[in-house]
């Protein structure tokens, strides 16, 4: 079984593209990550804001904040669907680094997925 791919876009026969679950998920978990709250309007809570960093200075108490948002964001939206297990941000440069460890419920796979915040404190 597939599901609808993220973004949403057409396949090379014109259908609605799909995507394996796997990659479901980690599309799921950019959802979350990149969705600012109040940009949902049937879910106006969904997210947790990562692009909104961009105009924050880069430092530490930034990533350690960051941590904790996403990881609430994660629990509180996938908690049906993925157990997360460790979020770890850094601050490198101008951008962060995010990445999430989670375990899909049900199957108890472990995966990984990185994401990255361009631009952070420009």
């Amino acid at each position: 079984m597939s599901d609808v791919a993220y973004p949403l876009r057409f396949d090379g026969s014109g259908r609605t593209a799909t995507a394996d679950r796997d990659r479901h998920i980690r599309d799921m978990i950019e959802q979350v990550l990149f969705t600012a709250p109040g940009e949902r309007v049937n879910r106006p809570m969904l997210g947790c804001g990562l692009l909104q960093l961009v105009f924050e200075p880069n430092s530490d108490e930034l990533a350690a904040t960051t941590q904790y948002l996403v990881q609430s964001a994660l629990q509180q939206w996938l908690g049906d669907v993925i157990e997360v297990r460790s979020v770890t941000v850094g601050a490198t440069d101008s951008r962060l680094d995010v990445n999430v460890v989670y375990v899909v419920v049900g199957t108890e796979e472990e995966a990984s997925a990185q994401f990255t915040a361009p631009g952070v404190g420009r």
